[in-house]
């Protein structure tokens, strides 16, 4: 295990990407395997039993989240010793591709997710929808999707106009319609961002008995930094591997957003925009009471000099 941890240490920050491509084969393959699928896709596997982790990512998102550099799913690998399938896209691909197809089909006819005692599928946005879409090859898993669409097909989903090229593929043959894919999941949480109405209309096709449904208040518009920057993120994938993740723990580990400045400021700007005065002011005493965050404090002392003046309204 100690090997496998050291040669997650190779640096793969900052690199082009044919580079970073082949820092990464040199990662797994001595633990797994790197695997093209077609032209825009690509499988890595660490193996190291008994759970295993399937993420679905796009090059650019891991590229972009400066950190690493490397697969979300390495972080829990290196620390709780799982194993990790991951699923690479060259950009916002919605994995509507036959060599990804073609992939499953091969891991499910082999056999290959019942040598795990717990597999757990996660994934965001257009990899959410493929954690989702996929989950079906390996029944009995456990499923996160954060902000996942259920389908492009604009006889579904006609309303959500946010990503034109996605409509390019194929929503109507194998794999297609994620709400019905995640019917053979033990469980399946969809996390939506509340304030986005595609997001929850998305989340409300999730209709399955084994689906809960939660939101996400005011963490903007890219949740998964902000799960990720409060330690949340992590947790719900421990929790949902050892199946204690409920709508109860999920709303204990959200209180963390208390402490989370870009959450803050987003509840600051919402309720600024919407000209809710009171609760303005409550929200400014409370974390000025707590963090040292110039703006509250600076919108504070404006509220309460304009109350000595005469000059709120609401």
């Amino acid at each position: 295990m100690q090997d496998l941890v050291n040669s997650f240490d190779t640096p793969m920050l900052g690199l082009g990407k044919s580079e970073w491509l082949d820092a990464l084969e040199n990662v797994v393959d001595e633990h797994g395997y790197f695997r093209p699928l077609g032209e825009q896709h690509y499988a890595t596997l660490v193996e190291e039993k008994p759970i295993l982790l399937v993420t679905f990512e796009t090059i650019q998102s891991i590229q972009n989240r400066g950190e690493s550099g490397q697969p979300l799913g390495f972080e829990l690998v290196k620390e709780l010793g799982w194993s990790h399938l991951c699923i690479l896209s060259d950009g916002d691909t919605w994995f509507r591709d036959p060599a990804v197809y073609a992939h499953f089909d091969s891991l499910s006819d082999d056999g290959f997710f019942d040598e795990f005692e717990d597999v757990l599928f996660y994934g965001n946005g257009p990899c959410g929808y493929a954690a989702a879409a996929f989950s079906v090859t390996a029944p009995g898993a456990r499923v996160i999707a954060l902000n996942p669409q259920a389908t492009l097909d604009p006889a579904r989903a006609g309303w959500d106009l946010r990503h034109a090229n996605g409509r390019k593929h194929c929503f109507t043959d194998r794999y297609g319609y994620a709400p019905d894919m995640i019917d053979a999941a033990a469980s399946a949480f969809v996390l939506f961002s509340q304030h986005s109405i595609e997001d929850a209309m998305h989340a409300s096709l999730f209709q399955s008995a084994n689906v809960e449904r939660l939101p996400l208040p005011d963490l903007g518009r890219n949740a998964e930094a902000q799960l990720l920057n409060m330690n949340v993120l992590f947790s719900l994938l421990a929790q949902a591997k050892t199946d204690k993740l409920t709508r109860m723990s999920f709303f204990k580990l959200m209180r963390a957003r208390r402490d989370n400045i870009p959450y803050l400021r987003h509840l600051l700007w919402r309720l600024k925009k919407k000209k809710r005065i009171f609760l303005t002011a409550l929200l400014c005493a409370n974390v000025t009471s707590r963090l040292n965050i110039p703006v509250f404090r600076k919108t504070l002392n404006q509220l309460d000099l304009d109350a000595s003046e005469g000059r709120l309204t609401g």
